[in-house]
């Protein structure tokens, strides 16, 4: 593909915040453009975000100039040009989220010029070509918020349904937008409120007495409506946002790391429907990943603050035996390259991939592409509302 030129656009995300959107156009003048999430909970040791401004500033612009007329004949090289051309590990002179855009939209290029899906041209380049094998991924489905996705008392990030699509995708998306208003119209009822507030990815954003009351919530309206053959729960911690002072200040008070583990192992104990735990500390308390990894023998341990979709870090991470389960969010690593090769060492590793969305969302749906394209174990797209019902969509299409 030849790039003819670019442009940054500043739009805005779902919860009104400015984030951008990257268009290329080829010699064709076909136009490709790509939107990236904003993000709130992040990790420090992800690419870095440029803001509109940053972007827009003179040097910026002329150095990524550099793609125009240029022609490429694969992602990869596409991809490669945009690392050497920024120069650094933490992607600051492009950023992350820039590169990332640029790498999207030369996806989509890349996938139109061989008349492909984009899932199937990336298929071709990077998960060895066509497969015969049906993709049938977990769903997960953030249907309550926490901690810094919403203006309530939980610590916990996420809580989600975990659903599985092996009788079909369209039957379980519509199960879950069922359950998800199902549920909206019982913590109406619980919390004696007449509107139940919505978090950052579009789950329910009420207050709860405790951490596990949401567990408990969802594991009863499983089994009341009948689906505990195809539903599951998980949560995301999240953990980063409690930790500080060698600790973390957990319902109020602080808690050492085996304290933390131990709450958490009588989560699962209790609640036999709760099948998967991500970022369960914070992203450089090892120790405490170590210990949970032994403890909950058939369990999913995820890993995206201590992983941030890096290969090395994965394949550490599978070698000290410290997660089986990994979250692939490609504007951690900033491009779709770099972002194929952490789920190559996802699989390497044995470890369940799981492609993700994150807070402040727009409504491009490249990672149900990537996910597809990979045939990934799970793909994380919250709640079925606002900007989300796109990715929902897009499953439906393709899937």
């Amino acid at each position: 593909m030849k790039i003819k030129n670019f442009t940054i656009n500043q739009i805005f995300d779902s919860r009104g915040d400015a984030t951008v959107e990257v268009v290329l156009v080829n010699e064709k003048n076909t136009v490709f453009r790509s939107s990236l999430p904003s993000g709130r909970s992040k990790s420090s040791r992800e690419v870095r975000v440029l803001n509109f401004k940053e972007v827009s500033d003179a040097k910026h612009v002329r150095k990524l100039g550099a793609i125009e007329g240029k022609e490429f004949q694969s992602q990869r090289s596409f991809d490669e040009f945009l690392i050497r051309l920024d120069g650094t590990k933490e992607r600051k002179v492009i950023g992350g989220n820039v590169m990332l855009g640029c790498s999207m939209s030369f996806a989509r290029g890349m996938a139109a010029e061989r008349k492909m899906e984009i899932w199937e041209s990336l298929q071709k380049e990077f998960f060895g070509g066509s497969s015969k094998k049906i993709w049938k991924p977990f769903i997960f489905s953030n249907l309550i918020n926490g901690g810094e996705h919403a203006r309530n008392n939980l610590d916990i990030q996420e809580y989600m349904v975990l659903v599985q699509t092996d009788r079909s995708i369209h039957r379980a998306v519509q199960e879950v937008i069922s359950f998800y208003e199902a549920l909206g119209k019982e913590l109406v009822e619980e919390k004696h409120v007449a509107v139940v507030p919505i978090g950052d990815e579009g789950g329910y954003a009420t207050d709860f007495k405790d951490n596990k009351e949401p567990l408990v919530i969802l594991a009863d309206l499983i089994r009341r409506r009948n689906l505990s053959a195809s539903f599951s729960l998980g949560m995301d911690a999240a953990a980063n946002s409690f930790f500080s002072d060698g600790g973390y200040r957990f319902e109020g008070r602080k808690v050492t790391t085996e304290k933390l583990a131990a709450i958490y192992r009588s989560y699962f104990n209790k609640l036999p429907a709760l099948l998967s735990l991500e970022d369960p500390f914070s992203e450089d308390d090892k120790g405490g990943f170590a210990l949970l990894a032994e403890k909950l023998e058939g369990k999913i341990i995820v890993g995206d603050d201590l992983t941030v979709t890096n290969r090395t870090a994965i394949e550490e991470c599978s070698s000290e035996g410290l997660i089986n389960g990994v979250i692939i969010k490609p504007n951690q690593a900033g491009t779709v390259t770099e972002a194929a090769e952490a789920l190559h060492a996802a699989s390497r590793g044995k470890m369940k991939a799981i492609v993700s969305h994150r807070s402040g969302e727009t409504d491009d749906v490249f990672i149900i592409h990537l996910a597809k394209a990979a045939g990934v174990y799970g793909v994380k797209i919250g709640a079925p509302a606002r900007e989300r019902i796109f990715k929902f969509n897009e499953l439906l299409r393709i899937g």
